[in-house]
């Protein structure tokens, strides 16, 4: 059994600041220092956007819409992958998933997420 939790969901204001974190537990927590982890969002009506990911080696990728202003990190001694999020926009408002996947992955390689949360809400009001 495998899972992954998220937290720090909210309602800010445009502007503001939110940190998600990711808690995993279960057989990834025996090599999770192995696995990419990685923040998905999905707002209503739009397409499932990969916002952030982090090897293990803590290479970092994201997406345009968000460069500048989140920020993924991981801990592994804790089995926890973050995401700080700054200069939040109406247009950031989704649901946040995180999300693994064993191994490295190079940034045009799309991950296949095998192991998912069950997502967080963020709501940003103008």
């Amino acid at each position: 059994q495998v899972q992954l939790v998220e937290s720090g969901g909210g309602s800010v204001q445009a502007g503001g600041s939110l940190k998600l974190s990711c808690v995993g537990s279960g057989y990834i927590t025996r090599s999770y220092r192995n696995y990419c982890l990685g923040w998905i969002r999905q707002a209503p009506g739009k397409e499932r956007e990969e916002v952030a990911r982090i090897n293990s080696d803590g290479a970092t990728k994201y997406a345009d819409s968000v460069k500048g202003r989140f920020t993924i990190s991981r801990d592994n001694t804790r089995n926890t992958v973050y995401l700080q999020m700054s200069d939040l926009k109406p247009e950031d408002t989704a649901t946040y998933f995180c999300a693994a996947r064993t191994g490295s992955w190079a940034p045009l390689v799309p991950v296949h997420w095998n192991i998912w949360g069950q997502g967080t809400q963020v709501t940003v009001s103008s």
